[in-house]
């Protein structure tokens, strides 16, 4: 049997796939549970449909991440932390803080787009992070994390 998926189905396929299955398992777990219709030429016409329209909300969605990712190129941020004598950071600087500085900076970037190349900032000094504005699109900044 021939089914469109409404949903991503572990070893199965994504959505919006068209893929074959047996009949017994589409009739009575697939189709039951809301994973997936039948691929009638009615379902194909408004899935491709739906799949045009798709594509091209999501250039202009890439288009204007491409846009904030250059405009953010060369962005160096600052980041204050009390610190020791010693120039170790008490606690740790974490995505929070990176998100705050770039909301500061006038981007509205959620911080679990927010990757560290280091796992915890203890120290004071220069580090990287990368920003993922789309699934294609990211960008790498400089922070500098200072003494308050």
């Amino acid at each position: 049997m021939e089914i469109i998926l409404k949903q991503d189905v572990t070893n199965l396929g994504t959505k919006d796939d068209v893929i074959v299955v047996k009949d017994g398992y589409a009739r009575n777990f697939l189709i039951p549970k809301g994973f997936a219709i039948m691929a009638t030429a009615s379902a194909k016409k408004v899935l491709a449909e739906n799949i045009r329209q798709r594509a091209h909300k999501e250039a202009r969605i890439k288009a204007e991440a491409e846009k904030i990712a250059a405009k953010m190129t060369g962005l160096k941020l600052v980041i204050g932390a009390k610190t020791s004598s010693t120039g170790k950071i008490f606690g740790s600087v974490n995505t929070i803080q990176i998100s705050e500085a770039l909301h500061g900076q006038g981007f509205e970037i959620e911080r679990k787009n927010i990757q560290m190349q280091d796992e915890q900032i203890k120290e004071v000094g220069s580090y990287k992070a990368k920003v993922k504005l789309h699934k294609e699109v990211q960008v790498e900044i400089d922070f500098d994390v200072i003494s308050e």
